[in-house]
């Protein structure tokens, strides 16, 4: 799953991090209302674990306006308001679920598990697209200007990863733990698969996608956010 967690308690957010990373999740997080708006509609995320309480906007702003822009994401809020006004107020503004705090994180990932199920196949289906760079997570087709490339598993599961995380910059650690969890090959394997992934989708053209940004990590971008 690729998670947007829309929370602005840091303890929160670090045992969700340290849950669903753990478990091959991929989690990504704003702190508040408004750049979790913007984070919806400029990554690509399987579902939203949304807060009430946050610093600049209320929870059910966020998720009404989400729901007004188009954003069918499934929704889960996550809350300590546990009164059923609360809960039928978060239904009423399009959550799909709703969680009271304190909660079970294996709790937690079955209900999210189950929106994504239950929904239309979340974003994991849909097209990815950088630039003239298309990867079908479906099909897992790859092409770049309309031109077919056959990547290993490996260099392909990166590419995936830097493409729903574009366009930031994400560290070579991150990628690492993607890939292979907490016991990461000791020889310098991801560089390999990550020369391999940019001979590929970058050799044969003359705009270049994936970036070495040096001492932070890598960047798959068309450069349209510079």
């Amino acid at each position: 799953m690729y998670i947007l967690v829309i929370e602005d308690n840091p303890d929160i957010v670090a045992n969700l991090y340290d849950y669903f990373e753990a478990r091959g999740h991929v989690p990504d997080v704003s702190y508040d209302g408004r750049s979790g708006i913007e984070f919806a509609s400029r990554n690509s995320y399987d579902v939203i674990i949304l807060d009430l309480m946050l610093p600049d906007m209320d929870g059910m702003e966020v998720c009404a306006r989400l729901r007004e822009s188009g954003h069918d994401l499934p929704i889960l809020i996550l809350t300590a308001r546990d009164t059923l006004q609360d809960k039928l107020d978060g239904f009423d503004c399009g959550a799909d679920d709703y969680l009271v705090k304190p909660f079970a994180l294996q709790e937690l990932e079955v209900r999210l598990l189950s929106l994504i199920r239950r929904g239309s196949g979340g974003s994991s289906r849909k097209l990815l697209c950088i630039g003239d760079l298309e990867f079908n997570p479906l099909t897992l087709e790859l092409k770049r200007a309309g031109n077919s490339i056959d990547l290993p598993p490996i260099p392909l599961k990166i590419l995936e990863f830097l493409m729903r995380l574009s366009p930031r910059v994400v560290p070579r650690e991150q990628i690492a733990r993607h890939i292979w969890g907490e016991n990461p090959p000791r020889s310098d394997a991801l560089r390999a698969h990550l020369h391999m992934l940019r001979i590929s989708i970058d050799k044969p053209y003359k705009h270049k996608l994936l970036r070495t940004i040096r001492g932070q990590g890598y960047q798959l971008t068309d450069g349209s956010h510079d």
